[in-house]
């Protein structure tokens, strides 16, 4: 391969980072330039540190109860989707805000052992590492408080830097951990330059902006997103169908509704009918974090597999997360692609 260079500088095309030796000095020096192949799934989003508490029952308000265990765990609906995506073996990359504190630090580092790129993770020194609170009850059930910290300040200028990679990424995700403006402006940069996009409307806000619905090839929430988006109740098959139904007249091209145990709903602009992909019955041990490993092997089959049926990529999005919710915490629990069935491949 050429290789232009200047004593102490590097200009090769290698990704994600190597040790080059310059021709004209001859030294090694690290290389971090992007490479001009494609990235199959980038995600604009969040990162939260999980402070997780098990214990018997949830508490009620102003009660005081005894947990039985308590461990710290990488979370945030973003960096969620993004390791789910690369344990699969999808080539990701994160664009995200941390602080620069011990928490932050650490998150980077996960990312890179998960071999997620961090080209664009960002340390700021004014404000905190995001965190979430997580209580679960011995049925998996679960109750999250979050503090958002240096997720709210990632805006239009990480998203200028990222443009590059962005215009070679085959799938952008975002959510709602993040400023809402900054996750509409990353949908409608990857829609102008072709790029699939999903969004996953979480937290979800009432007075969502009417732009991300027509921003969205794929909109993708669960039943109580969905209800306090459409106004309707929300707890079957038969509902699904219909809050998707008016999800699509506002201009998404498609619409996935979860519903846990039930499956999902498959809704797409371009066909008369929705589709009910059931999933298969399981012990639940937890389930957070079980939407964001569903959304991020959702990207990683419309990345890899563009011709498949997004029915059936569903379905086996629906598999990933059957076995990410039999284990205790969020990334912990996400399942690598050799700890799953070949016929997902």
């Amino acid at each position: 391969m050429a290789v232009s260079a200047t004593p102490g500088s590097c200009h090769c095309a290698l990704w994600p980072s190597l040790v080059c030796s310059c021709p004209l000095c001859k030294s090694e020096f690290e290389c971090k330039i992007m490479a001009e192949e494609a990235l199959d799934v980038m995600v604009v989003g969040s990162c939260m540190t999980d402070l997780v508490s098990q214990a018997p029952r949830l508490p009620k308000a102003g009660e005081t109860i005894h947990g039985h265990k308590f461990f710290i765990g990488f979370g945030g609906k973003g960096a969620n989707q993004c390791i789910q995506a690369a344990r699969l073996g999808a080539k990701t990359a994160m664009v995200c805000k941390v602080g620069k504190d011990f928490f932050g630090d650490n998150y980077i580092q996960n990312f890179k052992d998960n071999g997620v790129n961090t080209d664009f993770v960002g340390q700021t020194s004014d404000a905190a590492t995001g965190a979430a609170s997580i209580i679960v009850n011995s049925a998996g059930e679960n109750a999250i408080v979050i503090v958002a910290g240096a997720n709210m300040l990632l805006g239009g200028e990480e998203l200028q830097k990222a443009l590059p990679a962005i215009r070679r990424t085959k799938v952008l995700v975002c959510q709602l951990e993040i400023s809402p403006q900054t996750s509409l402006q990353a949908l409608r940069l990857a829609q102008e330059n072709k790029v699939k996009t999903i969004f996953n409307p979480a937290p979800a806000i009432p007075d969502l902006d009417a732009g991300f619905y027509r921003a969205s090839d794929v909109f993708c929430c669960n039943e109580s997103e969905a209800e306090l988006l459409t106004g309707s109740s929300v707890v079957n098959v038969e509902d699904a169908r219909r809050a998707g139904q008016e999800l699509l007249k506002r201009g998404c091209r498609s619409v996935v509704i979860t519903l846990g145990p039930q499956g999902c709903v498959v809704l797409e602009a371009k066909e008369s009918t929705s589709k009910h992909v059931p999933t298969a019955a399981t012990i639940a041990v937890d389930t957070t974090g079980a939407g964001d490993s569903f959304i991020g092997a959702l990207a990683f089959y419309m990345a890899v597999c563009p011709t498949m049926p997004l029915d059936q990529m569903a379905c086996r999005a629906n598999q990933v997360a059957g076995v990410s919710v039999r284990a205790v915490g969020t990334q912990a629990s996400y399942p690598h692609r050799k700890d799953l069935p070949a016929d997902l491949f």
